[in-house]
């Protein structure tokens, strides 16, 4: 015979589990095991031995990115063709420079040339924070001529270390072939050495940007001493200026060279003016606007 067991609506917090045992000749009981969706009134049928009825408390939603780098992710090794790259984009800053020097010591001038390096350093510092903030700002991974570059700093809010894991080529050949292809006009056009000197420390600074950024995000203990030293005197940004920029409302802290202009352009909130400038104009938003989604959220490197 079989009896007839009803039950109330359980709450909807709660998964009920119905265990359901019955000897089975000669051997010990076996269990089945079975969760059910939560319906009021529900009538089961079972066998005549004990009914038991849990109440359990549901399991935590497991998320799994698939897309996660790994240690050894090939996107993060440098090719032939990245390597071939920032050859091309130093050769093309050595002959730059080279142009410079050579400039100063056949027209007797020094300074001239020198101010100019400093005002190329400067302005890259500056620049490094415009493009970082339209970038991490406007466009998707179809934006013409930058998807690759949103979608990529995109991936690093999300996963910052693994700059620190990219390969030197890797990490500098698309801004290597930028500077190869603007720099080297100017080399074969123009001779004069105050220009030069400002091409060729504003297109060097640009060029390996992305390498001072990888070193802000770098632990002091795994730098060279000179790059730590360099920091500290502010000449490149340092890893404390930096980690702001990796915190909500990720809105700040976008030069990424020495980080000179972040403090200028943070407390009067040029970039901010600049938003404005752009809603009203064309009535696009800027990511910043919004709350942060899961793409922009970090996830900690559990290995480091």
């Amino acid at each position: 015979m079989y009896s007839l067991v009803q039950h109330k609506y359980l709450p909807s917090s709660f998964h009920h589990k119905i265990f359901i045992s019955r000897p089975i000749s000669g051997r010990a009981s076996e269990y089945y095991s079975t969760t059910t969706k939560h319906r009021p009134n529900v009538k089961l049928v079972v066998g005549p031995k004990a009914v038991i009825v849990q109440t359990v408390q549901p399991q935590p939603k497991v998320v799994i990115t698939t897309d996660r780098p790994k240690e050894n992710d090939p996107s993060l090794q440098s090719t032939w063709s990245h390597r071939a790259w920032v050859i091309a984009g130093c050769t093309t800053l050595i002959i730059s420079l080279g142009e410079s020097l050579k400039g100063a010591v056949d027209m007797h001038m020094l300074m001239e040339p020198i101010f100019a390096g400093w005002i190329g350093y400067i302005l890259a510092d500056l620049g490094s924070g415009v493009y970082h903030w339209g970038i991490d700002n406007y466009g998707d991974g179809s934006t013409p001529f930058f998807g690759s570059q949103i979608e990529a700093f995109q991936g690093h809010h999300k996963w910052p270390w693994t700059i620190t894991r990219r390969q030197f080529s890797n990490n500098l050949h698309a801004l290597a072939r930028a500077i190869t292809f603007s720099v080297l006009p100017i080399n074969l056009l123009c001779h004069d050495p105050v220009v030069q000197s400002f091409v060729g420390v504003f297109a060097g600074c640009i060029m390996f940007s992305q390498q001072f950024h990888a070193w802000a995000h770098g632990t002091k203990s795994r730098l060279p001493a000179a790059v730590v030293a360099l920091q500290e005197a502010g000449v490149l940004v340092s890893r404390s200026q930096h980690s702001a920029h990796h915190r909500p409302p990720y809105n700040n802290n976008y030069c990424i060279v020495s980080g000179l202009w972040n403090e200028f352009l943070d407390k009067n909130k040029v970039f901010e003016a600049m938003e404005m400038v752009v809603y009203f104009k064309l009535g696009v938003r800027p990511r910043s606007w919004s709350e942060p989604e899961s793409e922009w959220m970090e996830e900690i490197d559990m290995a480091s």
